[in-house]
């Protein structure tokens, strides 16, 4: 089995090589902030010897927004996906092993001159999220100010407010939106007030094209 590296560009770039050593590689990706286009491109020359096609995806703005779009983006366009997540600064390492966890695809990172995987759980987030899981979700994200109560967004989505509930809360058999934490609820002057997380948000904005 052959694998697409999906690999961020960063300080420690140079590990790479030891990813292309030891996992049978038949394509790099390469996500780059627009700060370090130059750095991709030397990048792009040296892996030139092992003759594995690579490609760049240049990143703009909010480097985990950017993250969770493209690995979300290559999750599905591609097989056999690992990351290397410690190609990158502190942060975009972080932000790659979230999207890879997310995705559900494999992650690596390089210590000294030898390569781990990391003990990230190998399911997919998007798969365990209903359709009317979704549509709260979903409506959560494009209409910021529509919900300051549980009953508000179930006339928004045209849901029983028990199936709301429901679906927000979970079950002890069952986990809710809320124990995904993908959204936050608090009560204000007798009302619940729902809104996303970071977390949910980011999932949300990989997943809306």
């Amino acid at each position: 089995m052959k694998y697409t590296v999906v690999a961020p560009v960063g300080e420690k770039l140079d590990t790479l090589f030891i990813t292309v050593r030891e996992f049978p590689t038949e394509k790099i990706i390469l996500i780059c902030p627009k700060d370090q286009v130059g750095d991709a491109d030397k990048a792009e020359r040296e892996l030139q010897r092992f003759r594995i096609p690579v490609e760049t995806v240049v990143i703009n703005g909010d480097p985990w927004e950017e993250m969770f779009r493209v690995i979300s983006q290559i999750s599905r366009s591609e097989k056999n996906i690992l990351v290397n997540v410690g190609t990158g600064d502190s942060n975009m390492q972080c932000a790659a092993t979230s999207a890879a966890f997310v995705n559900g695809v494999k992650a690596m990172t390089v210590e000294g001159d030898q390569s781990m995987l990391l003990p990230v759980l190998k399911f997919n987030y998007y798969k365990l999220i209903s359709e009317k899981k979704m549509a709260i979700l979903k409506t959560l994200y494009t209409e910021r100010d529509c919900c300051a109560s549980l009953e508000q967004l179930s006339r928004k989505i045209k849901m029983s407010l028990p199936l709301v509930s429901y679906h927000i809360n979970g079950t002890p058999k069952t986990e809710g939106l809320k124990a995904m934490g993908l959204i936050e609820a608090e009560e204000a002057k007798g009302r619940v007030l729902v809104k996303l997380t970071p977390m949910g948000n980011l999932l949300i904005k990989g997943y809306v094209n």
